[in-house]
């Protein structure tokens, strides 16, 4: 991998951790604040797009991830939501 695909792998990486980290939170029921969740995946997206074409394509699974965990954690807010209304 190339340094630039390195870190944009990198920062995938650590855009799935923290996904993970605030789903967790939700479902324990605990506040999160997400300020900073979009410039960081912002980040990642402009990082990407400067990638090589093929240097691009070979970390897709990781952006796949990151999708899907976020995903994850608009679930576990809405479901969050559901049990505050029902309180």
């Amino acid at each position: 991998m190339s340094d630039p695909q390195t870190q944009a792998a990198a920062m995938a990486d650590a855009a799935c951790g923290v996904l993970r980290m605030a789903r967790s939170l939700v479902e324990s029921r605990r506040t999160i604040d997400l300020g900073g969740l979009q410039d960081s995946v912002g980040r990642l997206c402009a990082a990407t797009f400067d990638l090589p074409y093929e240097e691009g394509r070979a970390i897709r699974p990781k952006l796949v991830a990151v999708l899907a965990e976020l995903d994850a954690l608009e679930k576990a807010l809405h479901m969050a939501a559901g049990r505050g209304q029902k309180q």
